[in-house]
C-alpha cells in the first residue's frame, strides 16, 4: 500500500481523476506479483469467444436469480421454517412465470411469416397443405 498525503495530492492538477475522497489523499494498493499475474490471465481469458459462450449461460441464470432476489423479495422470507420458506419460493416462482407468460406476444400480434419454399411449391402445384404447415393468416 502507498498512501499520499494531502500536501502531495492537493496541488496536483489531475487530482480529480485520481481520487474523490474528502480529505483529498490517495491510497494505492499494489497486489503481490502472483495475484497480479492471475488477474491479468483471467482478464485475457475473458476476452476469448469460448469464455463468452460459457458465460452467456451463466449470465442468464444469474439474471434470473437476481430478478428473483431483488425484484420479487426472495432475499427475505415472510415465514420461519424450511417447509414454509420452500412454499414461498415455489409460489413466487409460479408468479414470476405467470408474469413472464403475460408479457409474451399473442399470436395475433406476431408479424405474418413468409411462406417457405416448400409451402410455395405445394401452392404452385395445388397440393393441399396440412394445417400445421400453414403460415399465420392463410
Amino acid at each position: 500500500m502507498a498512501r499520499f498525503a494531502k500536501g502531495q495530492c492537493r496541488p496536483c492538477p489531475v487530482r480529480t481523476r485520481c481520487t474523490t475522497t474528502r480529505d483529498n489523499a490517495r491510497t494505492v494498493g499494489f497486489p503481490p506479483r502472483e495475484l497480479r499475474g492471475l488477474q491479468l490471465r483471467v482478464s485475457a481469458e475473458q476476452l476469448t469467444p469460448e469464455w463468452k459462450t460459457r458465460y452467456a449461460v451463466r449470465s442468464g441464470v444469474e439474471g434470473t436469480v437476481n430478478d428473483s432476489a431483488h425484484g420479487h423479495g426472495m432475499r427475505h422470507c415472510r415465514y420461519r421454517g424450511q417447509g414454509k420458506v420452500r412454499l414461498q419460493h415455489v409460489l413466487t416462482a409460479i408468479a414470476v412465470n405467470i408474469e413472464r407468460l403475460a408479457g409474451l406476444p399473442t399470436e395475433e400480434s406476431l408479424p405474418a411469416r413468409r411462406p417457405t419454399a416448400f409451402q410455395n411449391y405445394l401452392d404452385q402445384h395445388e397440393i393441399p397443405r396440412r394445417k400445421a404447415w400453414r403460415t399465420p393468416g392463410t
